[in-house]
């Protein structure tokens, strides 16, 4: 028998546990088959080792003995063993032509217990190291002076910018250096300054759809938004780039307002305000020009067709109530159509949809079999009331999907909650004063096929703002998202094509409607395809 320790002792007996192992046996006794474990008596047995040292800490001990030929082989060492000398390895061969041997792995455990020291040492130097080189960039991109109220407002402007931007690429141009170098250069000592340079920053986007609002402006545009405007109640916007105008071309007018009882239609364009061309004025500019107090005029040059008119107009206050509904009989259009539930939709303010929903409810009562629903000469609004008076006609389907630089980003579907109108036959008048969320609303119901679309292609305003308040009252309304139909068509600057053209002599009422289905001669209309696709 041999004995095996961590020592280097030459004469050192230590207790040994023995047993029967064939399956560390290279060449094991073939007679042996199955192992027999069995603990033997404690024995004391000399032991001749050998201490060879290699290129590593690594100490590899072994030992000879004669065997006998009843040796058995080891199974396992002393529970004092292990602990002196950590995980071992046995390896076993004939007595005669090798050794049996141990590799000590003492020295390794202590290695590792280094090791592992050495690289906790190096990882923290190495996340120290990569903390302060990123503290070290920041610092140099952030500007070395104090930043004044004015210049945090400025950032503050950028930040929502950089947020909520549609386009990251910014217009081609690095955001990030933009900000540097205007905190460096633009000066901004008053609040006007300030306001200055947050309007040059966003015309480096080419986007006249973004753009600064100051605090008067801003609540302005929340209370239009909310119901009352104080105007001429015309809605405006850039002419296409196909008709070749220049100026400002009306999108719609108010029925009812000054411009509309003026006689200014959607097509128009509008050359001078104030005797002040329109040719290189924005889009807000403008507005805020046709906007004042109640009571004052304003004086438009307005192109309509060939003829040129010079026009004074007298702000009033509007009352934006966007619904208007009316309750149609029809003879001879059969059961199911002899009564039709006419509704005007002109904008889409913070009333729109529980107003829609109310006027349903009032046709219902009379007991309409179809709906018309007008969106001529809507402008738009708020894209929430869009969505929410789409899930009134829709049982289920996409409305609209939401795009960015990246493809689509999100999807706004009708599960069937809000549905209280998604069965009755449903034809939508449109024209090129339809614009924006009316456009969403339009194409949602055409793609849908929920509804028949009447009339000529829309406006095709195929983006969406959202309206940010800055800290000191101000506002931005930036550009978030562009926007694709439930049948994925882009209609920026294309508009939503309708299933069938109206005649020109269409009334744009809700009586001349009325009096139009019950004499369809008088208004060149085919009745028995109102509802038909």
């Amino acid at each position: 028998m041999e004995a095996l320790a961590c020592s280097a002792t030459t004469s050192q007996y230590l207790p040994v546990v023995i047993s029967k192992l064939s399956i560390v046996n290279r060449n094991p006794n073939p007679s042996q088959q199955s192992i027999n474990r069995q603990v033997l008596p404690w024995k004391y047995m000399a032991s001749k080792l050998v201490k060879a040292q290699y290129r590593s800490p690594l100490q590899r001990l072994r030992s000879n003995r004669n065997s006998t030929k009843n040796s058995e082989p080891l199974w396992k060492f002393h529970k004092s063993l292990l602990s002196r000398c950590g995980p071992i390895c046995l390896s076993y061969g004939r007595p005669q032509k090798s050794v049996r041997s141990i590799v000590c792995l003492q020295n390794i455990v202590k290695w590792h217990v280094k090791f592992k020291h050495y690289v906790s040492v190096l990882f923290v130097r190495l996340v120290i190291t990569m903390l302060v080189t990123t503290v070290s960039i920041a610092v140099c991109k952030t500007p070395s002076w104090a930043l004044t109220e004015e210049n945090l407002l400025f950032l503050e402007a950028w930040r929502t910018i950089d947020r909520a931007y549609v386009d990251k690429t910014f217009n081609g141009q690095s955001w990030f250096r933009y900000r540097e170098n205007a905190l460096r250069n633009e000066p901004m000592n008053t609040r006007e300054e300030t306001y200055a340079a947050i309007r040059k920053m966003l015309v480096t986007l080419d986007d006249p759809f973004t753009r600064f609002l100051e605090p008067d402006k801003f609540k302005s545009l929340r209370s239009g938004t909310q119901g009352a405007l104080t105007g001429v109640g015309l809605s405006i916007g850039y002419p296409t780039k196909f008709d070749g105008s220049t100026g400002l071309v009306v999108i719609s007018s108010s029925p009812g307002g000054p411009a509309n009882r003026a006689g200014i239609m959607a097509g128009d364009i509008i050359l001078a305000i104030d005797e002040t061309s329109t040719e290189t004025m924005g889009l807000y500019g403008a507005a805020e020009r046709l906007q004042g107090p109640e009571g004052s005029s304003v004086n438009l040059t307005i192109r309509s067709g060939l003829d040129l008119k010079h026009l004074a107009l007298t702000r009033e206050k509007l009352s934006l109530n966007p619904v208007k509904s009316r309750l149609c009989y029809v003879p001879g259009l059969g059961k199911d159509a002899s009564r039709i539930g006419y509704i005007k939709l002109t904008s889409f303010n913070q009333n729109a949809s529980t107003v829609v929903k109310e006027a349903i409810e009032t046709l219902r009562s009379n007991n309409v079999n179809a709906f018309v629903l007008d969106l001529r000469d809507n402008s738009g609004g708020l894209f929430p009331e869009g969505i929410e008076i789409a899930k009134i006609w829709l049982e289920k389907g996409v409305i609209v999907y939401i795009c960015d630089s990246r493809g689509v980003r999100d999807i706004y579907e009708a599960d069937g909650g809000n549905a209280i109108a998604a069965s009755e036959p449903l034809a939508v008048l449109v024209n090129k004063g339809t614009a924006s969320a009316s456009e969403i609303l339009a194409g949602a119901l055409k793609d849908n096929k929920r509804a028949v679309l009447f009339g000529e292609p829309t406006y095709g305003k195929g983006k969406i703002q959202s309206v940010f308040e800055l800290s000191d009252g101000s506002g931005l309304a930036v550009t978030v998202a562009r926007y694709e139909t439930p049948a994925h068509n882009d209609i920026d600057k294309v508009g939503v094509i309708p299933d069938h053209p109206l005649p020109r002599s269409f009334p744009t009422d809700e009586d001349g409607f009325c009096t139009c289905l019950k004499d369809p001669a008088a208004c060149n209309l085919n009745k028995a395809k109102l509802f038909s696709r």
